[in-house]
């Protein structure tokens, strides 16, 4: 594979992120206006990037976060297997101080390496990797894309992480995120290194 950089970027604020109500593959929702916001922010810094090709997940919050490079023109591709993790039966509810409980013991036990633990009706970690990986792989078989943007979200961006300079799954939570933070990525043919991690100087 040829060297590439990546801007890996999560997708802006959500009204759910705002409200505490938890998201995941099965939730398809907008940017707030925060959100544009930070996108607009995003865009404002990096538009003179020349970017080969822009990716998302196949949500919108997503595509809503890069529509501004989109309208220049770039080509882009959405893949389903960059998909946020299945929080299942979770979705779409505000965490309660019970489902608090719950998930603090779903991330303690990952923690822990039982990264083949599912949420309750959603997904593992594990499995998350195996729709995952084929995606990415597709993206870095691409040999004439060397610079590409890629919007996803935050659990995946963590369980990606851990694939790309790997890392063991349970080690995933020592990867922040903020809403439009952004991972720079340098693959050289060989291995990847990150030369920002999480900044958002961009929206200051």
């Amino acid at each position: 594979m040829s060297s590439k950089k990546i801007y890996l970027i999560r997708h802006g604020q959500t009204d759910f992120n705002l409200q505490g109500i938890v998201q995941g593959s099965g939730v398809n929702s907008s940017l707030n206006a925060r959100g544009r916001e930070q996108a607009q922010a995003f865009f404002d810094t990096y538009k003179n990037v020349k970017f080969d090709k822009v990716y998302t997940s196949a949500l919108k919050r997503t595509m809503e976060s890069v529509q501004a490079f989109l309208a220049l023109g770039l080509p882009t591709e959405s893949l389903a297997g960059l998909n946020e993790i299945s929080w299942g039966t979770k979705e779409g509810f505000k965490i309660t101080p019970e489902e608090d409980e719950y998930y603090h013991y779903m991330l303690q036990q990952w923690q822990l390496g039982n990264t083949t633990l599912r949420i309750e009706g959603g997904e593992s970690p594990d499995e998350v990797v195996t729709r995952m990986k084929p995606a990415f792989d597709h993206i870095m078989s691409q040999p004439n894309e060397q610079t590409i943007l890629v919007c996803m979200h935050g659990r995946a961006i963590r369980i990606l992480l851990c694939i790309l300079l790997n890392y063991p799954l349970k080690s995933m939570d020592m990867f922040e995120h903020e809403n439009l933070g952004l991972y720079l990525l340098d693959y050289n043919g060989e291995f990847f290194t990150v030369e920002r991690y999480n900044d958002t100087s961009h929206l200051n």
